[in-house]
């Protein structure tokens, strides 16, 4: 019997199946507003079976976090009625959706911030990525350090956010502490250059994340709360001096806090391009120290998912480029049917080409 297809509950959540919806940035909200629209609710409609876990799309908790041109948010009434309707599109057909919280940190431009001022960040350091602008990507723009006195600030902007998602009728939030956004510039050493109680030891680089969880778990009860990281991730210039000694200390503070999972990606994958020839090691090394329910993601295919769960180096696998072009995944996996190839050149940008377009394989018959 396949494993990949046996229940399994996650913090409060049954799940009937283990084929996981990546969060993955598409920038198809409606602008301005950065407001999901009919577009974004077939997206999600399509990829929703029954019992299934969808992790919507990164999703900036403030202003400020701006992700990039046509990436949806999470701090206006106007944003929660439109995730509202992708949310009950969701649960319709069965399935379960927890909204991903992200702020992108020095990963942004002056021409998406608030009056043009200059983003935020731990610490003084350029990040080495294009910011997606409605012209196009550029650079990266330098950010300036982020005072103490306005981290907690910065925390709430979290919480509110959670309280935006409970009210949107998400059934549990993600903390995006990867691929080099706002939490994962705290966590590692070469974007974090503080000698105050955020930055030097890794116990006060792995503050942020952890006021952050006390503040999303105030909301939601830690077994709706989730946590995505990338140990050994370089997207955007990012590196840690001792990924060995960062990496399993925080999967070992978050054990105590009961979580619904913790959500790994695996370290041959780079931004969202992934090299499927080395093996998963990731999620096997942090699952014994987490000792919750664990989430691997990166270059998985169907029998590699049901090795790495056999294996009981994970318990769920995160699907991208396959679930973006299959909306019918965990069927197709589950019956060994003919996946669609992906199109890698409209990930980004567009409008239902190579978005809601993918044919369900009975469409394709």
């Amino acid at each position: 019997m396949s494993k990949l297809f046996s229940p399994i509950r996650i913090g409060a959540v049954e799940l009937s199946h283990r084929v996981v919806l990546a969060p993955l940035t598409r920038m198809r909200a409606d602008v301005p507003g950065n407001v999901p629209g009919d577009l974004m609710v077939t997206y999600y409609e399509q990829r929703a079976s029954q019992g299934g876990l969808l992790i919507a799309e990164a999703t900036f908790i403030t202003p400020a976090g701006n992700g990039g041109y046509g990436s949806p948010g999470i701090y206006t009434d106007e944003q929660v009625a439109g995730w509202r309707r992708v949310v009950d599109a969701v649960h319709a057909k069965g399935g379960r959706i927890f909204l991903q919280l992200w702020h992108v940190g020095r990963q942004s431009h002056v021409d998406l911030q608030p009056n043009g001022q200059a983003p935020i960040a731990p610490s003084v350091t350029h990040a080495d990525v294009r910011a997606l602008l409605a012209s196009g990507p550029s650079a990266a723009s330098v950010p300036r350090a982020i005072e103490l006195v306005e981290i907690p600030g910065l925390v709430d902007d979290y919480r509110q956010a959670a309280r935006r998602a409970k009210a949107a009728g998400f059934d549990g939030v993600e903390l995006h502490a990867a691929n080099g956004y706002l939490i994962d510039q705290f966590l590692q050493d070469n974007s974090n250059l503080r000698t105050d109680a955020y930055g030097g030891s890794v116990e006060n680089r792995a503050r942020f994340l952890l006021e952050v969880v006390d503040a999303v778990a105030s909301v939601w009860g830690p077994d709706r709360v989730g946590v995505r990281i990338g140990p050994s991730n370089k997207f955007g210039g990012m590196g840690d001096s001792s990924p060995a000694v960062t990496f399993p200390y925080v999967a070992r503070a978050l054990s105590a806090y009961g979580l619904a999972y913790l959500h790994v990606i695996e370290p041959r994958v780079t931004g969202n391009v992934s090299d499927d020839s080395q093996s998963p090691v990731a999620a096997g090394q942090l699952r014994p120290l987490f000792g919750g329910p664990v989430i691997a993601a990166g270059g998985f295919d169907a029998s590699g998912a049901e090795a790495i769960i056999r294996a009981a180096d994970a318990d769920l696998v995160a699907f991208g480029r396959h679930f973006l072009a299959n909306p019918d995944l965990p069927k197709r996996m589950k019956r060994d049917l003919l996946l669609n190839p992906y199109d890698r050149d409209t990930f980004y940008y567009g409008g239902k080409n190579g978005y809601a377009d993918y044919p369900m394989y009975e469409a394709e018959e």
